[in-house]
């Protein structure tokens, strides 16, 4: 049996980032994971998401170049190279992560881990023991209960197609779902979204997802509400079809795949051998601190049910390993106006509360400016976007408590106001803010 000081389970951004600050404080620690360095984010989301999101992007701006006078045409695109080139990225990092590993004296321990009761924890037969055990498993993807489900593809099954498919049926309306249905659509693959309800986004402010099914709808993504599917058929030349649960029949696809939301990766830990709080749905139940009810164990990311997102887990496990190895004991992660990108076609950049959360809480004390315009980018092109921003204040001093943009250029600019609204920027103190013209970030410090 082997003994450290900290030990993180799962070697994705939150597990990582805790190790690293025990390191740094010069304690022993060790990480363990069964799969590669750098979890769900490096090599199954984020990052190759985002890469595949560019090249979206660059075939995008093809469709551009006419009306600034170049004479570009797309004659083919390789799937197959992206893939590769993708790939070769993702490598670089894993390979990066091992590095930093050994050059901080950090044990990987690769395998499944499963705990043997509070304190003790059980790899592939060997046993390991620390006085801090921190739970960042991360989630993966649901699948419904359906007959035929197994025909479909997740997320994690997408980055695994080695070629483009033709005809693809997306079902889900959460940010991976229509993050798939954009680039997809923008790479040339024929998209259908079918959505159970009636809007897509349904938690994003009400501005944000009516622009974007707006603008889905004018690329060409068949978008279809209300649907509830019974089952998934295969024909003979291997084609899938969607049954509803009213008979009526969606057929012709390459692939289904399932962005019906994701779950915490708890099932295999064993939990059930110990005292830790884990609700029905696998959320292990933690305080502001991170702490879970056993003395000493503790979970950072996705498993403890609150915002899924990279940074989030990077923030809560640097904090966690703060509070314990460097005296800070009150530094905890502050999960308010948390801002969160999605990589739609146009993107989304949203921080705060959206307008009806606003309204709810606050009733008529808010007030709300917005705007809607074509970009300067588009004045010369076929095809423009739209851009819609909005935001939403409270009080007399008009605080600013959410700020919601959808549009070019959304995902960059999101950051520079978030550190504004975090410090409690009033409307007063954007219109006090020289505007940079021409630029679609100058609306939100002129907005009337």
């Amino acid at each position: 049996m082997k003994h450290y000081d900290l030990i993180a389970i799962g070697a994705g951004s939150g597990g990582l980032s805790v190790v690293e600050k025990a390191s740094l404080y010069g304690k022993t620690s060790a990480v363990i994971d069964f799969d590669k360095l750098g979890g769900t984010c490096v090599n199954r989301g984020c990052v190759p998401k985002k890469i595949m999101w560019y090249a979206a992007e660059l075939r995008q701006q093809l469709n551009h170049c006419k009306g600034y006078g170049f004479a570009a045409t797309l004659k083919q695109f390789n799937w197959s190279h992206l893939v590769a080139g993708r790939e070769k990225y993702i490598s670089g990092i894993n390979k990066w992560y091992s590095r930093f590993l050994t050059d901080g004296n950090i044990d990987f321990i690769q395998g499944k881990a499963r705990f043997l009761d509070n304190n003790t924890l059980d790899v592939a037969g060997h046993k390991f023991t620390a006085d801090h055990i921190v739970i960042a498993v991360g989630g993966t993807p649901n699948i419904p209960d359906i007959p035929g489900a197994e025909l479909g593809i997740t997320s994690d099954g997408f980055f695994n197609l080695s070629q483009q498919p033709k005809k693809v049926a997306i079902v889900g309306a959460g940010y991976i779902a229509v993050e798939l249905a954009g680039l997809l659509n923008s790479l040339g693959t024929e998209v259908t979204l079918i959505l159970r309800r009636q809007h897509l986004l349904s938690r994003f402010d009400p501005m944000l997802r009516e622009t974007l099914m707006e603008e889905m709808l004018n690329a060409g993504i068949n978008i279809m509400s209300c649907i509830h599917l019974q089952s998934i058929a295969q024909s003979a030349s291997e084609k899938l079809s969607l049954i509803s649960q009213d008979g009526s029949k969606i057929e012709g696809f390459e692939q289904v795949i399932w962005a019906t939301g994701r779950r915490p990766l708890t099932l295999e830990l064993a939990l059930d051998k110990t005292d830790i709080r884990v609700s029905n749905n696998g959320v292990i139940e933690v305080d502001a601190f991170e702490n879970t009810n056993v003395k000493g164990v503790y979970a950072v990311g996705d498993v403890t049910g609150r915002a899924a997102l990279t940074p989030v887990a990077i923030a809560a496990g640097r904090r966690l390993g703060e509070r314990l190895f460097d005296n800070q004991s009150e530094r905890k992660v502050d999960y308010n106006h948390i801002a969160t990108v999605v990589f739609s076609h146009p993107p989304i950049g949203t921080i705060g509360l959206t307008e009806d959360e606003a309204r709810e809480k606050h009733g008529k004390t808010i007030k709300v400016y917005q705007t809607r315009f074509t970009p300067m980018f588009y004045a010369l092109t076929d095809h423009p976007q739209i851009s819609a921003m909005k935001l939403i204040t409270v009080g007399p001093k008009e605080k600013i408590i959410g700020l919601h943009v959808i549009g070019i250029g959304a995902d960059e600019m999101l950051q520079g106001f978030a550190v504004a609204i975090k410090m409690g920027a009033t409307k007063r103190d954007f219109d006090d803010t020289i505007a940079i013209h021409p630029t679609s970030a100058e609306e939100l410090v002129t907005m009337r």
